[in-house]
């Protein structure tokens, strides 16, 4: 029984694609007060797979770490844009 559990597990695992978290520095130029990087928090951390949201209104920045099993960067440039706040990956 025990062979048999071991053996499945390992085929799964083998099978089984591992997402990683990834982070991203998003520019968000058109932040213009201090309560704006509350709603830019809001709208990217309502996107599915988004672990943190870390958004600065002083350099203007959001830092996201994601699932990039989950989402991707155009998901969360959309979703500050669709906030009224559009944005740009920093390089």
């Amino acid at each position: 029984m025990k062979k048999l559990v071991i053996t499945s597990l390992l085929l799964i695992g083998s099978t089984t694609a591992f997402a990683k978290d990834v982070i991203v520095t998003l520019h968000i130029p058109s932040m213009n007060c201090v309560t704006c990087p509350i709603t830019v928090t809001k709208s990217l951390e309502r996107v599915d797979g988004v672990i943190q949201a870390k958004v600065t209104f002083e350099n203007k920045l959001a830092v996201v770490t994601f699932d990039d099993a989950m989402t991707n960067i155009n998901s969360l440039t959309e979703a500050t844009k669709n906030a009224g706040f559009p944005s740009v990956i920093k390089p």
